[in-house]
């Protein structure tokens, strides 16, 4: 252990003991003094929120506390490093905030209770209901502990406009939006490690026009019937590294939007799930750009998607040097998929346009499908085919029974480097004319 991890875990003891000998409760005036330690090599400086008044009883609200203690870490100068401490044992009410930087020093939000949300749409307030928090400008930001974020989503999830929880099943019209929990946007050097993430109203964590991220070792968990609760998100981000965690939820596992580049994904256990996306991408006729995707050594089971890339007609741009390895699939409805007619309706209009899908990589992907669907689905646009997908080591049969399914192929170019189970012949072999 290195010696500002020693020290770290000497001035949390010294906290705790203090917890337990005065009564921390009061907001005091000015701001309190933190505990620092300086021993020539590391500078650090902790802030602990209790001793800005929050109360961590899961009814009081403590947003103000948070928001003083944040404040009070950005501004800090003169240490190497600084923890905002959200302690063990305690549960904090906070509601939807903003924890803005740019900060004076590299800011750690250590998370080791518990952080709860306002308790559905009726308790939010009315102006806030995208993100629930959101950490603006924070180049440098470390959020990791062994505590708990509960978004407390079912109350969002059941509102009449969610799908299918309207009157006899239907998806009705109205005002939808519901908060992502953890939303991190146009910073750098973002790390998230640790931390459970549980019942988020929407996604669970959003990163937005950042680079340099790394989340390590996160659970996040919701119910598979929950709507829209992608665990991560990214758009407009790159070099990032999601890697180590544990993810089940109502959507994708791990989500890739538009504008995202240099993202390696491993050893994720998904499921169940929507698997894991690119996509989706071109919606309401946009344009986007994904490249230098790897997904590998990871399991995806008991989901509705193993490893897809999905696209809406009338979009444009290139996906493109995309790499999915090593993967392990358990009773998978859809293992292998392309969709560039995904569509959230019965209705939507076939438009000629499409983003542009080449150069992907299926290597040792193996284990068990649903019969519902075909293993592998290739469903490329009319107008501008999938090109050079190369499959490598594809073992899929099915989770039960011994019926295999053939594949599907529409105007998919490509080819087998090895035998696949079952065969995909379906793939057109020659490069369309340009």
């Amino acid at each position: 252990m290195s010696i500002g991890s020693l020290l770290y875990a000497f001035f949390l003891i010294l906290l705790s003991s203090s917890r337990l000998s005065h009564n921390m409760n009061i907001s005091p005036s000015p701001a309190p003094n933190p505990a620092s330690y300086d021993d020539n090599n590391t500078a650090l400086t902790i802030f602990d929120v209790t001793s800005f008044g929050a109360i961590g009883d899961c009814r009081t609200d403590d947003t103000s506390a948070f928001k003083m203690a944040w404040d009070t870490a950005c501004m800090t100068t003169s240490v190497d490093s600084t923890v905002l401490l959200v302690p063990y044992t305690f549960c904090f009410l906070v509601k939807p905030t903003s924890f803005n930087g740019p900060c004076r020093t590299r800011l750690t939000l250590q998370i080791d209770g518990i952080i709860v949300s306002p308790d559905g749409p009726k308790s939010w307030p009315w102006n806030f209901k995208r993100q629930w928090l959101m950490f603006y400008r924070v180049d440098g930001l470390s959020i990791q502990g062994s505590g708990l974020i509960n978004g407390r989503g079912q109350k969002w999830w059941d509102l009449p406009c969610k799908p299918h929880k309207g009157v006899n099943g239907t998806t009705q019209t109205g005002p939808c939006d519901s908060p992502v929990a953890i939303r991190i946007f146009q910073s750098s050097e973002v790390k998230i490690k640790g931390l459970t993430f549980k019942n988020s109203a929407q996604f669970h964590v959003r990163f937005d026009n950042c680079y340099d991220v790394v989340v390590d070792s996160v659970t996040i968990n919701a119910p598979a019937s929950s709507p829209n609760t992608d665990g991560i998100h990214i758009e407009n981000t790159h070099n990032v590294q999601i890697r180590n965690s544990v993810i089940s939820n109502g959507d994708d596992c791990v989500s890739i939007g538009a504008g995202c580049f240099n993202v390696d994904i491993k050893n994720i256990t998904c499921g169940p799930s929507h698997g894991i996306s690119i996509g989706s991408l071109g919606v309401h006729n946009s344009s986007a750009w994904v490249s230098n995707i790897t997904v590998t050594n990871s399991t995806i089971w008991n989901s509705d998607n193993g490893v897809r890339i999905k696209t809406w007609q009338g979009g444009s741009g290139l996906v493109s040097r995309i790499v999915f390895r090593n993967i392990l699939m358990v009773n998978v409805r859809n293992p292998i998929m392309i969709d560039q007619y995904y569509c959230q309706t019965k209705n939507c209009a076939n438009q000629t346009s499409a983003v542009i899908i080449s150069d992907v990589l299926y290597a040792n992907i193996k284990g068990s499908y649903d019969l519902r669907s075909p293993p592998m689905h290739f469903g490329c646009s009319d107008s501008f085919p999938c090109t050079n997908l190369r499959l490598e080591d594809v073992d899929l049969f099915p989770y039960k029974g011994q019926l295999f399914e053939n594949p599907f192929c529409w105007n998919a170019y490509g080819s087998m480097q090895t035998i696949t189970v079952p065969p995909v012949t379906c793939l057109l072999e020659a490069l369309p004319n340009c």
